[in-house]
C-alpha cells in the first residue's frame, strides 16, 4: 500500500466505529469469521483488541494474516484494516 493511499484511508477511518470487538476469549474463529464478512462488506473496518499491548500486537498480525488485510493504522486498542473487495 503507497502512503497516499494509506493517508485517505486514515481520513476515512476517522468517522468508523469499530464494528467487531476481540474479547477476553481471544481471536476465535468466530471472530475472524465475522471480521472476513465485515470486510467483504465495507472493505475498510475497525477492530477493537481488548488485550495487553503484546498480545494486541500477535492478535493483529494474526488477522491481518488470516484475512489478507493490510493494516492501516493501530491506535491503542483500535486496529484499522482494509481488503480489496474483487466484486465491488
Amino acid at each position: 500500500m503507497d502512503a497516499v493511499k494509506k493517508k485517505k484511508f486514515k481520513a476515512d477511518s476517522h468517522a468508523l466505529k469499530p464494528v467487531v470487538m476481540v474479547g477476553q476469549a481471544g481471536l476465535t474463529a468466530a471472530v475472524l469469521a465475522e471480521i472476513e464478512s465485515a470486510l467483504d462488506i465495507h472493505e475498510l473496518i475497525k477492530v477493537k483488541i481488548r488485550a495487553e499491548r503484546d498480545a494486541r500486537k500477535t492478535i493483529c498480525d494474526e488477522i491481518c494474516t488470516s484475512t489478507k488485510a493490510e493494516l492501516v493504522q493501530s491506535i491503542g486498542q483500535v486496529i484499522v484494516i482494509y481488503r480489496l473487495n474483487p466484486k465491488k
